[in-house]
């Protein structure tokens, strides 16, 4: 079985990892951080917010996008700092969270869907947001639970999202103007059709990846693992993480380095003391392929 060793911790919460220009990029979200790591563990903060970031994203000319969560906003980081590129609110419901880029620079924007934090958890369906390069934003998809980790194919032809609260991967045909459509199960992780009234709770994607050969990484939070899922569900590879893992990325030189993001709480009123926040990672077998 493989195993993960620590490459940076201290952090609050780590979320959207992204390989990008030899180093590991992501949001300490609690901490209100965008910040960078390499393979030798130097961490640099690229950018302190006012609000908690989320989801990361590149432009075709370089510049990063940047999910500002508590707002519903996804920002543009121009020489000067952020700017406001497009606000979802209309679509979104309690925090935004997790965003993938396309080659075109059109960004799919999820959110939570009510707030885990204070009201019982009875999800309710939300929307995936697109966000147009110029701003224009328009409606994805409907009636999806907790929208989450998306990728995208590297021929570019199918979205695959996380609902975390429904445990199961779905998948998307993308349209020339980036709309979706042709929605079915991609992979289901839960026994049920209600896989929060399992016991033991069923994996739930959160933060996910795709490899080479087409299977999905999901961290799973709830079961305390990543695990290595083919379409039709099967699972063909566990690793276990020591407390929670919230998100994963292929990366590194060859692509195989698979970045784990785990910690012990979520809630950002317990996570600041102590700091369990990590990133770990080990190698695996397969290279990252498609987007992010």
């Amino acid at each position: 079985m493989r195993k993960l060793t620590v490459l940076l911790d201290g952090l609050r919460f780590a979320e959207g990892p992204r390989w990008h220009d030899g180093r590991l990029w992501f949001s300490d979200m609690h901490s209100r951080r965008v910040m960078a790591v390499d393979l030798d563990g130097r961490a640099e903060t690229i950018l302190q917010l006012e609000t908690s970031p989320s989801g990361l994203g590149w432009l075709p000319d370089g510049k990063l996008l940047i999910v500002s969560m508590e707002d519903h906003r996804v920002l543009r980081l121009d020489r000067g700092g952020p700017v406001v590129l497009a606000d979802c609110s209309a679509l979104a419901a309690f925090r935004s969270n997790d965003m993938v880029v396309d080659p075109q620079g059109r960004a799919y924007v999820g959110n939570f869907g009510f707030d885990i934090f204070t009201e019982p958890v009875r999800p309710r369906t939300t929307s995936l947001a697109l966000v147009h390069p110029d701003g224009r934003v328009a409606r994805a998809a409907a009636d999806l639970m907790f929208p989450n980790g998306t990728v995208i194919t590297p021929d570019g032809k199918t979205l695959i999202v996380g609902e975390s609260y429904a445990a199961r991967l779905t998948a998307f045909d993308i349209g020339a103007d980036g709309s979706l459509g042709n929605r079915r199960v991609w992979a289901r992780l839960g026994r049920t059709d209600d896989p929060l009234s399992e016991r033991p709770l069923p994996p739930v994607p959160d933060g996910i990846g795709l490899d080479a050969e087409g299977a999905v990484w999901v961290a799973s939070p709830t079961t305390r693992e990543v695990l290595r899922v083919v379409e039709g569900g099967a699972i063909t590879e566990r690793i276990p993480v020591s407390t929670n893992a919230y998100a994963c990325m292929l990366g590194g030189p060859t692509g195989r380095t698979l970045f784990v993001c785990t910690a012990a709480e979520h809630d950002p009123a317990k996570s600041d003391s102590p700091r369990t926040g990590r990133i770990e990672c080990c190698e695996v077998a397969v290279p990252h392929a498609g987007i992010p």
